[in-house]
């Protein structure tokens, strides 16, 4: 009891967070997380307990993304996404240029959530989506979370 609502447990105090994933793509992913988005590698190890991956820091070793080499055809779900939270419309523009330069298009059907929002998602090789989103959450008030109606569109 006492307790705020959404405060962090007193006893779970971790020096950093990783997630994992797989990739059936992996030098292919590897490359667009790195090259194409321009995550920093911290870390990459190979024959790990029978495993190679290469871990990246978001944007340092406090938050990490790993990728592990999977098998080809692996899959992954409507809602497997990394969500990068930017300041405004134009940090968006900034930090997507990079995929544009490759040659990259949003997905033109991204969840209506993120369209009703001005979100742009961007797929993987692995077909996971990588979303830019034009507010930071948790910082600026919730946006739009429902179809406003046909009358009713977003500014």
């Amino acid at each position: 009891m006492g307790e705020r609502v959404g405060a962090w447990p007193a006893h779970l105090r971790p020096g950093a967070v990783r997630w994992a994933r797989s990739s059936g793509h992996y030098d292919d992913t590897i490359r667009f997380y790195r090259d194409v988005v321009g995550l920093p590698v911290v870390g990459e190890f190979t024959g790990s307990f029978g495993d190679d991956g290469t871990i990246f820091g978001l944007p340092d070793t406090g938050t990490q993304l790993e990728i592990i080499r999977g098998e080809p055809g692996e899959g992954s779900g409507a809602f497997d996404q990394l969500v990068l939270y930017l300041a405004d419309a134009r940090a968006v523009t900034a930090a997507t240029a990079p995929l544009r330069e490759h040659g990259l298009a949003p997905d033109p059907d991204p969840h209506p959530y993120w369209r009703a929002n001005g979100a742009v998602l961007y797929r993987d090789p692995d077909g996971r989506g990588l979303v830019y989103a034009p507010w930071v959450y948790g910082v600026e008030p919730d946006p739009i979370d429902r179809d406003p109606g046909p009358d009713r569109r977003p500014d």
